[in-house]
Order: C-alpha cells, then structure tokens, then sequence
C-alpha cells in the first residue's frame, strides 16, 4: 500500500470497527468492475485502479459518517448493493475510491399485510423478503433473473424491472417511500404513502441514481396477493416478429395485464426453447392473479391471437412454457458457471443491450439493428448468436432486449473493443434515430454515459442540476449517468 491508501485505510478505522473493513487484494479486484467487464475480469487483465477498500456498514448513520469523510477527502464512493449491474455502474475510474457495500445491511423490518407493504433495509435480498412473503401468501411481484441475489438497495437504485412486470410494474410503480444518504451528511426518509400531491414525486431523485446522487438505506415496496394455482400459460410458434409484436399490442391497448408477455426472435428462441421451436419466433404469454382476472386475460389473449391468425404456425403445449418459466432465474452457481467457462474455455453466455420504443418504432429499430449489424459489424463472422426479445410491455409500447454472442478471436483486454462495444453502439444509435429509450431497465452505467445527453435532450439541464445540486464534490460513483467522455475512451476504445 501507499502512505496516502495507508492512512485513508486508517482514517475509516475511526469510522467503522476494522472488521467490517476488506482490503484483501483478490476483494478490491472483485469490486474494481462489475459484469459488463466479464470477460477481461475473469482473466485478470482489467485496467481499471482497485478501489482502496470496501467497507461494510451496518446502520444509515454509519452510511452517513463514510459519505461525509470521503465528501470532505474529496474520496470517490461507489454504492453496492447485490453485485449484480450490468452497464459499468460499478466499474471503479478513480485512485482514490471506496466502495461502500450495504450487504450487512439486511433486516426485514416489517412486513405489512393490512397495509399491503413490506420494509427492509437495502442489502435485503429480493429472494430472501420473496420467500418470507410466500410464507404467508403474498409476493412482490418483481421477478427479474437475478432474484436469488439481487439485493432492495441496487434494484431500486438502478430502477430495476422483472419478468412480471406486465401485471405488476416496474420498480417505479412498486416502490413506496425509501430511505437515503447524501454526500453532505443529509439522511432523507421518503414517508410510505399511497400517493400524494406534494410537490414534484422526489422518490424519483433516488429511484435510478445508480448510486450518483446518495445511498439508498431503505426501501418499502408494495406486496400482492400470490395465487400460482391460478396460472394460465400460453404459447405460440409464429411467422416473425411483427406478428408477435402486433399480438403484445393488441392485448395491451384492449386493456390487459397479463404477468408475462414475450416474443423471441429465431435466434434468441433457440437459446431458450431449442427443443420445441422448430427455427421459428416464439410468442409466450402468462395470465397471473384471481380466477377472474386470469379467465378474462386468457381470453384476450386468444381473441387476440385469432385476429393475426394468419401468422400463428401453431400452439405450444402449455406445459412447456410453465417448465421454462420454473428455470428461468440464475444464481450465484450460474454466474461462477459463466465464470469457469470464460476462465477454461474462453467463451461466455453472451451480452444484452435492452431498449425501449413506442409500438410503432420498435419493430423498425428491431430490423435496423440486424440489418446494421449483419452488414457493418466487421466480426460478424465471428458471431455465434444475433436476436431479440420484447419481454416488457406498456399501453403505448413495448422493449426490445437484443441479444448476442461471438467467438472471442482477441485478447480478452481487446474483447469489448473488438465486439461488445461495436454492436451495443448500433443498438443505441438506431433507438436514439427512432426516438426511442437507449435503456429500458438495465441502467446508464459508465458505458452508455457518451449517449446520456443525446438520450435527454433538452431534458438535461434538469439532470444536471441534481448533480450540482446533491453531489456538489462529484464524489458520487464518478463516470456513472454523466458524461466523462475522455475516460470511456480511455477504458472502451483504447
């Protein structure tokens, strides 16, 4: 270590017992990137500074005195809760940078049925307050891949969505109030509410943060009510996209929720049903929730697949949606999995860039985004996987997550120069043409950050102004949000 990392080491021992301080190597190496750097991770050849430790709070004051003492040291903080983003967001571009893990942080602090809420402190694992609720018939409804080890704090941070989120919302629509820490000492507590009309909704200035503007200590999120006897599934192999997307539309703007509602591509259909899809786009539905809701919706559904009749090639046995359904989640052996395979075999399970549009773009951008890819990628030789899916459906539109993969033919140093980088920046730039979102739910992170501005418009100066306003020192999870564009090039482009 340094004389300077000695004594900020040191100085947070006045802060926190030492046990709750990690400065072991192989740790700081773990917490210098997140999964968007995967591969060049698990190779050990990331070119990003280790932070100088993580620290371990266990209450919203210990929270309190960290961000003060790295606000006056002009200290960079990167908030974590859960480890699981995707987008840069926990990528480390300062020397001198702590990173604050709220895993201890793990209470259930009531679960309110009357009231149709439950509070937990940010490092709660999702499946974890999950599994307590179905205990006693309940669920939150928010079902995203990573439940067995997403943690409250970085899903509402990063305005996280689920599978289910047709019925039951995104983060959004599910978070009731929170509680939250700013650089300067402020502990916010936002009262838990049904709604209200008092003022701007300042939820929304810790929803999606990502860490750049506080730390989310707390978190109330809404429950339902669980019925998974009620399921019904529904499936269909289909002529192409349009068909699917014109059968989401039509349930959606007829008035229906159902839980799940999907259409694949070929390509990403073979990654997740090969065994029935016949080299065909899949189209999927679940109706979720009481008999009556369920009946109706599977109606809809079916009145809705009879009006593009001519572009169903048949029904899948429901059975088989249900199984996949059951499957679907990945935990933390699936991830050491994905681990191994890029460690021994130099191959991983792909990347997703997730989009959103209104009904009428999204198909374009969709087509745009294979055409370009297919005819500019300069690799597209080497590509292994190349599709999409709609999984999140609203009243005026829909996402489209594209998917892909490749054989790595580089260094792993070079691996998102050569490949990620290139095709996530022809998914961006067709969105942005078409007016779309460049991230439904997955976040900015580090490395949509060039585009932040262009995805705002004029709209910036009010994002802008919450940085000044709330992080005056910049000391908030630098390079994450907003721009610092010498520094992506530094870490992307070479």
């Amino acid at each position: 270590m340094t004389m300077k990392t000695n004594q900020t080491v040191e100085e947070l021992k006045d802060l926190l017992p030492e046990d709750q301080i990690v400065t072991d190597d192989e740790a700081l190496y773990d917490a210098s990137a997140d999964r968007y750097k995967k591969y060049p991770k698990s190779k050990n050849v990331l070119d990003v500074p280790k932070p100088l430790a993580i620290v371990y709070p266990h209450s919203p004051e210990e929270v309190k005195s960290l961000l003060m003492y790295c606000n006056e040291n002009l200290i960079n903080v990167i908030p974590r809760s859960g480890k699981t983003g995707t987008e840069g967001g926990l990528e480390n571009w300062k020397q001198k940078t702590i990173v604050i893990d709220g895993s201890k942080m793990n209470d259930i602090i009531d679960i309110d049925t009357y009231n149709m809420q439950a509070t937990v402190q940010s490092g709660v694992k999702l499946q974890t307050l999950e599994d307590e609720l179905r205990k006693v018939g309940y669920t939150t409804g928010h079902s995203p891949q990573s439940k067995p080890v997403a943690q409250l704090g970085g899903l509402v941070a990063t305005r996280s969505i689920g599978q289910f989120s047709t019925l039951y919302g995104a983060m959004e629509d599910m978070l009731v109030g929170l509680e939250c820490v700013f650089p300067e000492g402020n502990i916010s507590k936002i009262k838990n509410v049904p709604r209200r009309s008092g003022g701007p909704d300042i939820r929304h200035i810790a929803l999606g943060n990502e860490g750049a503007l506080c730390y989310i200590t707390e978190v109330t999120v809404k429950i339902f009510k669980y019925t998974p006897e009620n399921n019904e599934f529904h499936g269909y192999l289909i002529e192409d996209m349009e068909t699917g997307i014109s059968i989401l539309r039509e349930v959606m703007v007829n008035g229906y929720r159902p839980s799940v509602a999907r259409c694949y591509s070929e390509e990403d259909a073979r990654n997740h049903f090969g065994h029935f899809y016949e080299g065909k786009c899949v189209l999927i539905f679940m109706a979720e929730g009481a008999k009556g809701i369920v009946k109706a919706t599977s109606e809809a559904i079916d009145e809705a697949v009879e009006k593009f009749q001519s572009g169903i090639i048949k029904q899948v046995d429901s059975s088989l949606i249900e199984d996949w359904f059951n499957n679907l989640n990945w935990d933390q052996s699936k991830i050491d999995a994905e681990i191994e395979e890029m460690v021994k075999h130099d191959k991983h399970d792909g990347f997703t860039t997730e989009i959103s549009a209104d009904w009428e773009s999204v198909i374009k951008i969709y087509n745009n985004v294979m055409a370009r890819v297919r005819n500019e990628f300069d690799r597209a030789e080497d590509l292994t996987m190349l599709g999409g899916h709609s999984s999140h459906s609203y009243l005026n539109g829909t996402n489209m997550y594209f998917v892909y993969n490749y054989e790595i033919n580089c260094a792993p140093e070079d691996e998102l120069l050569v490949y990620h980088h290139p095709i996530h920046q022809i998914i961006i730039e067709e969105t942005l043409k078409q007016g779309g979102s460049m991230c439904h739910h997955h976040g900015i992170g580090k490395y949509r950050s060039e585009w932040t501005k262009e995805e705002h418009g004029s709209a910036y100066y009010m994002l802008e102004k919450l940085k000044e306003a709330f992080d005056p020192n910049g000391i908030m999870n630098h390079g994450t949000i907003f721009p610092q564009p010498n520094e992506v090039k530094k870490y992307i482009r070479g």
